[in-house]
């Protein structure tokens, strides 16, 4: 059942998006319906957590790159670029 549960919010809800109390109701009903046991549930409820987690970090990290990547196909600087411009600036102003 606890595979279940996990493959199931991993493609269906996405942990990414469901907070730790969802999870927490979730693993409750389990309990009641005495599908998971008490010992059971708190370790279940870490792991999906973590897993949420996890799985929110490579999103966010896909998210960058993918926003990384239309920066550069539309040559729009990035905040780097106009710190090294405004450096070369100044330097030139200086000379």
């Amino acid at each position: 059942m606890k595979d279940l549960l996990k493959k199931g919010l991993a493609l269906g809800l996405g942990l990414a998006v469901v907070s730790k109390e969802q999870i927490e109701k979730l693993v409750d009903e389990l309990v009641k319906k005495g599908e998971v046991s008490t010992a059971e549930s708190k370790e279940l409820i870490h792991e999906l957590f973590e897993k949420g987690e996890a799985e929110k970090k490579e999103l966010n990290s896909r998210i960058r790159e993918q926003f990384e990547k239309l920066l550069k196909d539309l040559n729009i600087p990035t905040k780097a670029d106009l710190e090294r411009l405004e450096q070369r600036i100044l330097e030139l102003e200086n000379k």
